[in-house]
């Protein structure tokens, strides 16, 4: 699976209100691993930035006079996206401004969503740890991801941040120990598909885990008075 972590810095915090996206950010992902494939570009948004914005991103408006427009970058940026999951947090807020953007450059498919799937990591941290802030710093620290390099909000910055979050949300989803040094791995190649096969070296018993079950079998004898399948096939 082909995954696009994907973050981006705007001039305000309401797409409705006209603000624009000055920074976007990209780190590629395939089958969980970084491909070392990032996109990223400032971008001139032809208004100024709030203060706020200013004060959370450290852009300065003259920063921004010489860099290139969405128009320009657009097609260099939907061919980084097209056909991957992007990964974005509070995906709903960098969605609505790309479309936005998509829109104001005229492009026939003005939807983020024509071009690849969505995924919100906010949503998956609400869902895992409900009541609870779910900020990317937030999260960072919860998750033990070092965010001490970040001093100010930065699109690719982020996205970097956000792809181990994701990684650390979603652990032991679909992975089959390819993170082990002890497996071994057999990739078998056709014409038509790719088949990975894992043999994971086989962990056995020591004396230590040995007693800890005798002794609970002996707990679960004693409490169903000598019914414990698990003795009688023992003995067996």
């Amino acid at each position: 699976m082909r995954q696009v972590i994907l973050d981006t810095e705007t001039t305000g915090l309401e797409v409705q209100r006209g603000h624009r996206i000055i920074e976007i950010g990209c780190v590629e992902f395939v089958q969980r691993r970084p491909t070392g494939r990032t996109f990223h570009c400032y971008l001139n948004p032809d208004r100024q930035i709030d203060e706020g914005a200013r004060a959370v991103t450290g852009i300065e408006d003259d920063f921004l006079l010489d860099k290139p427009r969405f128009a320009d970058i657009a097609a260099e940026f939907l061919e980084f996206i097209e056909g991957a999951e992007v990964i974005a947090h509070n995906a709903a807020f960098d969605v609505g401004f790309i479309d936005a953007e998509l829109a104001r450059a005229g492009l026939a498919r003005a939807r983020l969503a024509d071009y690849c799937g969505v995924l919100d990591t906010l949503a998956l941290a609400r869902e895992k740890f409900p009541g609870q802030r779910n900020s990317l710093d937030a999260l960072c620290k919860r998750l033990g991801v070092d965010n001490s390099h970040r001093d100010m909000h930065g699109a690719l910055v982020d996205a970097s941040l956000l792809a181990d979050v994701y990684l650390a949300l979603t652990a032991g989803q679909g992975q089959l120990g390819f993170e082990s040094e002890s497996a071994q791995v057999e990739v078998a190649v056709s014409a038509t598909h790719v088949r990975i096969a894992v043999r994971p070296r086989v962990m056995r018993a020591g004396d230590s885990d040995l007693a800890q079950h005798a002794a609970r079998l002996e707990a679960i004898e004693k409490a169903s008075k000598g019914a414990c399948i698990w003795k009688r096939v023992d003995a067996a």
